[in-house]
């Protein structure tokens, strides 16, 4: 079945400017860690990636390790981007990742020049690629001097392989660091990709005033908690949850009466807003504008539907702000 995308793509998405560099990402930017692997429906992931086009989403997040098995969510979004997506390729801004273990011994994870340079290798032939818009290192090594890895991510800028480059999951001080040996390099840091929701506030003790002053980006991941921020858990574990199985992101621990209480509080505000819980947990991290584009996962269509349409209502009230505070912090 041919695919063309809709005509009309672009007249609702909000897109960003990323940081002070000239790219803009759409507020909503789809990631492809679960849902898109080699045990997966290949062609759920098919219809979602259409669907997440079709409304303007333009930003595909992968990594080396998301399936699973590792490496087979690149390789469907490959099979899709070559059965679905070549005409629209300078339309997409497509990112993937190294730091987590990929392989065995010693060059398979963290930030060497070796594990980033051979990963992305790797990476570009899964994706049928010649290039990535934008390569991040996963996440801090804290054995490899931060001038190897950052200087590992200019070279493969100057190789062609990638536009921009990012980092993820680096707290305030080592951003600062990588940012400054980056801008040395002539290679600026485009973007950081930390997990913030209402319920993981740490970005807002100091990384967000760090990402302003150097001018970087930021796209944040797990927007709704892994999940709990939806309105899955408001009468406790659902069957076909993903609680209630055997995921380790999510554990039946997690969902506790108190939780469980919080949730309901925040979905009555939630609908009061006139939106779901989920779209009022995407509206509240791209408030004010500090945050670029909220990542977020899909199980299927609708829930990519339901979290574009969070754009409508991205205001907030003091007293609703204050509200979200008062529940979350137990006031």
């Amino acid at each position: 079945m041919s695919y063309s995308a809709l005509a009309s793509r672009y007249d609702t998405m909000k897109y960003n400017r990323c940081g002070r560099s000239g790219l803009r990402l759409p507020a909503i930017s789809l990631g492809l860690w679960h849902n898109f692997g080699g045990i997966d429906a290949y062609e759920n992931g098919r219809m979602m990636l259409r669907r997440a086009f079709d409304l303007g989403i333009t930003h595909f997040d992968l990594a080396n390790n998301y399936g699973p098995p590792p490496g087979s969510a690149e390789e469907t979004f490959g099979r899709i981007l070559k059965s679905d997506f070549g005409p629209y390729r300078d339309e997409m801004i497509i990112s993937t990742k190294a730091g987590y273990y990929m392989w065995p011994g010693p060059y398979g994870e963290w930030g060497s020049k070796k594990n980033l340079v051979s990963s992305l290798d790797q990476s570009l032939k899964r994706m049928g690629l010649e290039y990535v818009d934008i390569f991040y290192h996963h996440r801090p090594d804290p054995d490899t001097p931060l001038e190897e890895t950052m200087a590992a991510l200019d070279l493969i800028v100057r190789q062609g392989k990638a536009l921009y480059v990012g980092i993820s999951n680096y707290k305030p001080e080592e951003t600062k660091k990588a940012a400054a040996i980056l801008r040395e390099l002539g290679t600026p840091c485009l973007i950081h990709q930390p997990n913030y929701s209402m319920m993981s506030r740490w970005i807002e003790d100091g990384l967000l005033d760090a990402l302003d002053e150097e001018g970087i980006g930021s796209i944040v991941f797990s927007p709704l908690q892994k999940g709990l921020l939806t309105d899955r858990y408001l009468n406790g574990i659902a069957p076909d949850s993903r609680a209630a199985g055997p995921s380790v992101f999510l554990r039946k621990e997690e969902i506790t009466e108190e939780r469980i209480s919080m949730i309901r509080k925040l979905n009555d505000l939630a609908a009061a807003r006139g939106q779901k819980l989920s779209q009022m947990a995407l509206a509240w991290v791209l408030r004010g504008g500090r945050v670029t584009s909220a990542l977020i996962g899909a199980s299927k269509v609708s829930q990519i539907e339901d979290a574009v349409g969070a754009l409508n209502h991205l205001e907030f009230t003091e007293q609703e702000l204050s509200s979200i505070d008062d529940i979350i912090l137990n006031r």
